[in-house]
């Protein structure tokens, strides 16, 4: 008699309706696995993004010093005219026939145009040496003389680039970039 009762225990048992009633006890947690996830997916996209961003504003500050001091050097002491002081088109932007004095020169930088990037006049520094000094500083003293042939020009840029974090405050990183030539007119 215990063995019939057992096989009808057996039979009546349905493994469908374990199975539905086993998958209703678990939604929440597929809902929850699923919205964790997509949280660390997105803030590895956006890490990404905020990464290649700031890559690109390194490389864009470098170039950007380098022009400046490309600029500097070819509009050294030894001509006349000064430039009239904007760095705008037609004022010695694209004559190499005055003088840049430093204001010039950050001026130019100021007006480059690059995307995404704003680098205003006064993040510019522009110093001028017979030699280089033996420490490295980072004030920038903007001494308008010698400026003359063999002279080092050095232009230093700093750029405040601001990484915004969710649900904290924005995180400032001040990027420098620094190019020096000898001025060669």
């Amino acid at each position: 008699m215990i063995a019939q009762d057992t096989i009808r225990q057996t039979f009546r048992r349905n493994p469908l309706r374990a199975s539905v009633r086993r998958l209703h006890e678990q939604q929440g947690q597929s809902l929850v696995e699923t919205a964790l996830s997509i949280t660390v997916l997105m803030i590895l996209i956006f890490g990404t993004i905020e990464a290649a961003w700031g890559a690109y504003s390194i490389h864009y500050l470098a170039n950007a010093a380098h022009e400046a001091t490309r600029y500097a050097i070819v509009r050294g002491g030894t001509w006349t005219p000064a430039c009239d002081g904007t760095g705008a088109a037609g004022s010695g932007y694209t004559s190499s026939k005055c003088q840049a004095s430093p204001a010039d020169i950050a001026n130019y930088v100021a007006n480059r145009d690059f995307p995404g990037i704003g680098i205003t006049a006064g993040d510019v520094c522009v110093e001028y040496y017979a030699t280089l000094p033996t420490s490295a500083t980072q004030a920038c003293y903007g001494n308008s003389s010698p400026n003359g042939t063999g002279d080092i020009v050095q232009v230093t840029i700093t750029y405040p680039f601001t990484i915004p974090l969710p649900f904290l405050a924005n995180y400032t990183w001040h990027l420098v970039s620094t190019s020096q030539m000898v001025i060669t007119d």
